[in-house]
């Protein structure tokens, strides 16, 4: 496609004004927010678990997307507010990719996965840089993910194994405190070609 702004950040596809690329396996929803429970499938996850005063909520906009917002504070050491998808089975296989259409505040979150096996303080995560007011979808391939604990890198924790991902979410945690605001109008899943 000619015209369409794209960019890798760390080995995640950004396309800005939401074009994707042509020749590509379809796009399987994997969270949708149409549905009118569909804030019953999601919950916040703030660094208050561990003594900080972030306050990071998310709603069901009128448009039907999840609005995760609030304010980062580093105050008591925290610094981190997340939202994310309740535990279950996803049906994610080696070589797919997650696709999720985004709409930030030109701050970089982080597109996190977990396991079943390894609960606290550990995910697998890769960037979405986001433009301020402007939609844009970030495509990351599963082996693209990055094993962290406590927000560290963990050189030796290997691939995540895609049949054990239970859960999906976004993650603030940069270093600048104050308001946020990021709106996901959908995930989606790429399967491997």
């Amino acid at each position: 496609m000619t015209g369409v702004a794209r960019a890798i950040v760390g080995g995640a596809l950004i396309a800005l004004g939401g074009a994707t690329a042509m020749g590509q396996a379809p796009q399987v929803a994997l969270f949708d927010f149409t549905s009118p429970d569909a804030a019953t499938a999601w919950q916040a996850v703030n660094d208050g678990v561990m003594g900080g005063l972030s306050d990071g909520r998310f709603r069901i906009t009128e448009r039907r997307t999840l609005e995760f917002f609030g304010t980062l504070s580093l105050e008591n050491d925290g610094g981190f507010a997340s939202v994310r998808s309740r535990p279950r089975a996803l049906g994610l296989k080696s070589g797919d990719t997650l696709v999720a259409r985004v709409r930030g505040d030109g701050r970089e979150y982080q597109l996190n996965l977990y396991t079943a096996a390894r609960t606290r303080a550990f995910s697998y995560r890769a960037p979405v840089v986001t433009r301020a007011g402007e939609w844009v979808e970030v495509a990351v391939p599963l082996d693209r993910f990055v094993a962290t604990s406590f927000g560290r890198t963990l050189r030796n924790a290997g691939p995540v194994e895609a049949g054990s991902i239970t859960s999906v979410g976004f993650l603030l945690a940069e270093k600048t405190p104050g308001p946020f605001a990021l709106e996901v109008e959908w995930i989606r899943v790429r399967a491997g070609l």
